[in-house]
């Protein structure tokens, strides 16, 4: 009986060994599968991450991707992977039908400041996120229509600066200058149609006194475009229109240095006597009498307004030192005089 019984604890012994030995394997065979799932499913999330998530490396910031009116989500997802904004087509497209959104793409111009990942576009795509925000763009005073066309081309990437020159060239003159707030996306009839309706918004300020002036508005718009560039402040701008009113009264050659930059791009102290005497250039005012055929930039309401305030005085004659300080005089003798007083020095 004793030794049954101790031969029943041996064998009991050895079960008990068997079944500890067998939980431990089952133990660490569990972590290590655990461990496999995890290292696994990491690197699939990566590669679904790097490969298909995350944004391409010719993501385009700050660049117009446009979805063209009644384009498909198929075309839309094709369009995006060719511009670089996603990596795959295809899991934009199934993303977009995974969440019921198939149908809910926005037609219209986006703009991403930085590169976003698939679930971002696609979410901008649902919603309508465009991304777009209006561009603060300053014309200076007496800007020409080729400034602005270089100014609004290098910020609106909509904008045509060729076809803005032909149809801005013939309104000279009449495009405010002012700080504007455009769309990234605003195109140069945009921008053109804004100009022209805040100059004539100005205008509209002034109205009645340019009626008892009395002049046409074309010859103040181009009589206020020579004064800002030929002067710097008010009173100097009000005494030189009193000035080149009176020479035109006069019949006398106006004589202005600033239409020489309109057309050859030169101040007073770079021009030659070859300039001053071409008769090719119908804004060379040296040799045609009258006002310029046209504006020679666009005037601030602050010319405009001298234009037709001009001080009334006596003089015929005047001229900006290097200092920038204007002298008047009232004969050609005292021009010639403060000529060589001022400026042959």
């Amino acid at each position: 009986m004793v030794n049954f019984q101790r031969d029943l604890e041996q064998h009991f012994d050895r079960g008990s060994a068997w079944l500890n030995k067998l939980s431990e394997e089952w133990r660490i065979h569990s972590n290590r599968r655990t461990i496999l799932t995890i290292v696994f499913g990491g690197a699939l999330l990566i590669t679904l991450y790097v490969s298909i998530i995350q944004p391409p490396n010719t993501f385009p910031i700050d660049e117009l991707v446009t979805v063209p009116e009644g384009a498909s989500l198929s075309e839309t997802a094709v369009s995006f992977e060719d511009l670089g904004v996603v990596r795959s087509a295809l899991a934009l497209k199934l993303l977009l039908s995974v969440t019921g959104k198939q149908e809910d793409v926005h037609a219209g111009d986006y703009l991403f400041k930085e590169p976003k990942n698939l679930f971002v576009v696609a979410r901008s795509l649902a919603i309508g996120a465009y991304g777009l925000e209006p561009i603060r763009i300053r014309v200076p005073e007496g800007a020409t229509t080729k400034e602005m066309a270089a100014i609004f081309g290098t910020h609106l990437q909509r904008f045509d600066e060729e076809h803005f020159l032909e149809t801005a060239r013939p309104q000279e003159g009449y495009l405010f200058p002012d700080t504007y707030f455009f769309m990234p996306n605003a195109t140069d009839e945009q921008v053109l149609s804004a100009m022209r309706e805040n100059f004539d918004s100005h205008i509209k300020l002034i109205s009645q006194k340019i009626v008892v002036f009395g002049k046409p508005l074309n010859d103040i718009v181009v009589m206020a475009s020579l004064l800002e560039r030929e002067a710097f402040n008010t009173e100097d701008r009000r005494k030189i229109a009193g000035v080149l009113w009176n020479r035109l009264d006069r019949n006398m050659l106006l004589q202005v240095d600033a239409a020489f930059a309109y057309t050859l791009g030169k101040g007073s102290f770079d021009l030659t006597v070859a300039d001053l005497i071409n008769k090719d250039d119908p804004y060379n005012t040296y040799v045609h009498k009258g006002l310029p055929p046209g504006a020679i930039g666009s005037p601030s309401l602050d010319s405009l307004l001298a234009a037709v305030t001009p001080v009334e005085h006596n003089y015929f004659f005047y001229l900006a030192d290097h200092e920038h300080v204007t002298h008047y005089s009232k004969t050609y003798e005292e021009h010639l005089e403060k000529k060589r007083r001022y400026l042959d020095t």
